[in-house]
């Protein structure tokens, strides 16, 4: 079974509206880093994201691929490679956890990834190190300014110079 990274972080917001902000594909480009291009393909009898393609760039993966999300009660959600040029694996999930009576979230993110071009082990790592903290820092930032207003641009949002060490 192939490694995982994982990171949790705390937003100072109720589950449901960080879930409403996850779920909101098409504004993606907005707040994250990595992702440059979200369209759902399919969404449940809810509403809900089923398929979606991404335009991803995260340095050493750069890609064009659609995820198929499995949504799981109010509080997590899943996905699994559907394609992909380059990966071989793109398997995450977001689990939320009410903190403070509802009033914070404690958000954990983890990822799997397996390209199908050769690549050390710790290049993986770190790429999948990158998009978790550049996801759940630009998931905080969105949250906590309230995700209706005009954000940052996710180059001025993110920490952009760890991303150009992959």
């Amino acid at each position: 079974m192939a490694e995982h990274t994982s990171s949790s972080i705390t937003i100072e917001a109720a589950p449901a509206e960080v879930m409403g902000v996850i779920a909101d594909f098409d504004r993606y480009p907005e707040w994250t880093g990595e992702v440059k291009e979200a369209e759902v393909l399919a969404e449940d009898d809810q509403g809900r994201a089923v398929q979606v393609r991404l335009l991803l760039d995260a340095g050493a993966i750069k890609d064009d691929h659609t995820l198929a999300y499995t949504w799981t009660g109010p509080d997590e959600v899943s996905w699994s490679l559907v394609k992909s040029q380059m990966l071989r694996a793109l398997d995450g999930s977001y689990r939320l956890a009410a903190l403070h009576g509802g009033t914070a979230t404690e958000v954990t993110y983890q990822l799997t990834v397996d390209v199908k071009i050769p690549m050390l082990g710790m290049i993986k790592r770190k790429a999948e190190k990158v998009i978790i903290e550049r996801a759940l820092e630009g998931l905080k930032r969105r949250v906590e300014s309230h995700p209706d207003a005009d954000p940052a641009p996710a180059d001025e949002a993110a920490p952009a110079d760890e991303a150009k060490k992959l």
